[in-house]
């Protein structure tokens, strides 16, 4: 698994959604992490200390990309318009015809 930056990480992440375009899936994943061994950050529980794990993949090709927290909000505003851009080849859902049937009207004689 390869670790990029933010700004090469979307640019993987645009290329692996228009190889699967007509048929396949892309799995994107995000994860709190210290990128530190569980031993020394016993004392360590700042926010700074945290970072954004994102991984993306089809199946066959892993790529992944590390976040600050001061980099993180500009890597969602990028990432949702990535998402926006690649909407587009979803499949529609097929709709459940919701129409009741009325009761039978009862005539009085």
């Amino acid at each position: 698994m390869v670790l990029l930056d933010a700004d090469p990480f979307l640019n993987e992440l645009t290329k692996l959604y228009e190889h699967n375009r007509d048929s396949g899936t892309v799995w994107v994943t995000l994860k709190r992490s210290t990128l530190k061994p569980h031993a020394k950050r016993k004392d360590e529980d700042s926010a700074e200390s945290y970072r954004c794990l994102v991984r993306a993949t089809d199946g066959k090709k892993k790529i992944s990309a590390s976040l600050t927290l001061k980099d993180h909000h500009r890597f969602q505003m990028a990432y949702a318009t990535v998402l926006k851009a690649h909407m587009d080849a979803l499949k529609k859902r097929e709709k459940k015809d919701k129409k009741e049937k009325k009761p039978a009207a009862v005539t009085k004689s």
